[in-house]
């Protein structure tokens, strides 16, 4: 399954390798990805395929959470189709 994720933080050197080690970690796989800095806050939004991650989607929403927590970032993540379905027009 497909999902959208987003990371918005202060901006710092290892934020980018801090969330997508913990992807790996997950057996999330990055399909696409685009970050950038406005005004000092790092911004980034990431497509992801869940479909052989080795915990289920509840799980992983925790855990995003609770790095991001740890790390002083706001880490969010929603299925694709509820993504779609919430800013279609």
């Amino acid at each position: 399954m497909k999902a959208i994720m987003t990371v918005v933080g202060p901006d710092r050197v290892g934020i980018v390798a801090g969330v997508t080690t913990l992807l790996a970690s997950l057996n999330i796989n990055i399909l696409d990805l685009s970050q950038t800095i406005m005004s000092g806050i790092f911004t980034m939004t990431l497509l992801v395929d869940t479909a052989e991650a080795n915990h289920p989607f509840d799980e992983i929403r925790v855990l995003l959470k609770e790095h991001g927590e740890a790390q002083n970032l706001n880490i969010r993540i929603q299925r694709e189709d509820t993504f779609t379905a919430m800013h279609r027009i």
